[in-house]
């Protein structure tokens, strides 16, 4: 069975940033802490630190105590951030990029549908926060329920 998969560069990412999101904010975690603590191949997971470092998502600190921790508060960071930061905008069909460009749009049928879906995605993407997920890593997965009251 084939599925819709969230690139794996992407889930790195998001799983980097929520167990940045947990540790103390003065401390700095290493690349291969992170990379150990969430199974993330070192080397993989240095290129995409340096893409969330550029997007201002994530903040070095050279030296004996260095490492990364976030820029920003867990609050302020969105699954969308992430996101748009590895992959850039999201775009759930072809036809939803931001050009809206598809020479079938015209007489499309299925636009509608994909409008709807852009938007529930972004909306998702936009509510939820690190500080969301951090506080489930405590209490185990997050549910439908944590989900909706994101939304």
């Amino acid at each position: 069975m084939r599925v819709m998969q969230i690139p794996r560069r992407v889930d790195y990412g998001l799983r980097a940033m929520i167990y940045l999101a947990t540790q103390d904010p003065a401390r700095s975690c290493s690349v291969g802490e992170i990379a150990s603590q969430q199974t993330i191949p070192r080397k993989f997971l240095e290129k995409i630190i340096q893409d969330l470092i550029r997007c201002g998502l994530v903040k070095s600190k050279r030296g004996p105590d260095g490492g990364y921790s976030l820029a920003r508060l867990p609050r302020e960071i969105s699954f969308q951030n992430v996101i748009e930061a590895l992959e850039g905008p999201i775009a759930v069909n072809v036809c939803m990029d931001q050009r809206l460009s598809c020479s079938h749009l015209p007489r499309c049928t299925m636009f509608g549908v994909w409008s709807e879906v852009q938007r529930k995605v972004l909306e998702v993407f936009a509510q939820t926060t690190l500080s969301d997920l951090q506080q489930t890593t405590s209490q185990g997965r997050l549910n439908s329920s944590s989900l909706s009251s994101a939304a």
